[in-house]
């Protein structure tokens, strides 16, 4: 049982002690939420959609153009764009005739198969993960992208759900880094491990295991340095850090989390690609979607890497860090 797993389980339990009330207006407030989180992102591309096929009747050549900018620029990306374009062109062939109602439900089921896709991509992972064991999930990305947060922040709902939450803090390069994440476990409840600045990464991995396997611990999460250094400095020292924690526990890392902030479009694009060239990255946490028109970056980078998005930041609450839900996602991009 994975994170992803924990969390649904999570929510499946709590929703079994509400009435139906209670159920209604929970799945209601998420929603409102979520589309609230989503709203710039929902401006820009629906908002300038709307405006491009204003008074068409028929969605021809001139609307397609329109939508294929608009996708580009809300960060979708080139290749998903493409894809998504190329779609509707059948369509549209096939159908002789289509308006701008219907070109909004087809995007709509367009985008829903993509984000589909990388979840199915996901059950070939094959993780190696046996009941009793910690489950050990490494999360790597760049400084500045909300890493320790969403640490924290995950640290905190797992111990909520009941877990007994280790945290490892290998990015031993920045002091502020450490004080930081050990600010998350307290608040969290969680253990932290730590050595001095400095200290190689590896041994901090090692000493995390070693003591969560011995007290019991059910989830660890290791911090990793945010530095986008050279590829193979970041594969070596990535790679470091796996073999040496597979000596405690064989089949760590179980899951290999990738955090991005969606704020930063393209640049995020070019940070996923570093990062799978480097490692294994098994999911992706997307941050600070709240703050940004650029949340198609969620569709463009799950579809070209056929990695899953696990988690999207919506705001600074530790319950805003939110499972993602690719049909709830899309609800929310459509407005409903």
């Amino acid at each position: 049982m994975g994170l992803f797993d924990i969390f649904k389980k999570q929510k499946s339990e709590q929703a079994q002690t509400l009435s139906d009330g209670e159920k209604l207006e929970a799945e209601q407030r998420e929603r409102r939420d979520l589309s609230a989180g989503l709203e710039k992102t929902k401006e820009g591309i629906f908002g300038k959609l709307a405006r491009a096929v204003a008074g068409k009747s028929k969605v021809d050549e001139q609307v397609l153009d329109s939508l294929e900018e608009i996708l580009i620029t809300s960060d979708v990306g080139v290749d998903t764009t493409v894809r998504i374009i190329e779609r509707i062109e059948k369509r549209v062939a096939r159908d002789k005739y289509m308006n701008s109602d219907e070109l909004q439900g087809i995007l709509r089921e367009e985008i829903a198969g993509l984000l589909q896709d990388a979840e199915k991509s996901d059950e070939a992972f094959g993780l190696d993960f046996r009941e009793g064991e910690p489950y050990v999930v490494m999360v790597v990305g760049v400084n500045g992208v909300g890493k320790t947060t969403t640490i924290g922040k995950l640290a905190a709902q797992l111990v909520k759900a009941g877990r007994k939450v280790y945290i490892g803090a290998a990015d031993t390069f920045r002091a502020a880094a450490i004080d930081q994440l050990q600010v998350w476990a307290d608040r969290a409840g969680a253990v932290m491990v730590r050595q001095d600045m400095g200290s190689d990464p590896a041994s901090v991995a090692f000493d995390t295991l070693k003591s969560a396997v011995a007290n019991h611990a059910d989830v660890v999460l290791i911090d990793t340095a945010g530095r986008l250094h050279n590829k193979v400095g970041l594969m070596n020292e990535l790679s470091k850090i796996r073999n040496v924690m597979a000596k405690v526990i064989p089949s760590a890392p179980h899951e290999v989390m990738l955090v991005l902030d969606g704020s930063t479009g393209q640049n995020a694009f070019e940070q996923a690609k570093q990062f799978t060239q480097a490692t294994r990255v098994s999911s992706l946490a997307i941050t600070k979607l709240d703050g940004t028109a650029k949340g198609g970056v969620v569709i463009g980078i799950s579809d070209q890497f056929s990695i899953p998005v696990r988690y999207i930041g919506i705001g600074e609450g530790i319950d805003q860090l939110r499972i993602f839900d690719r049909r709830e996602f899309v609800d929310a991009l459509f407005g409903e």
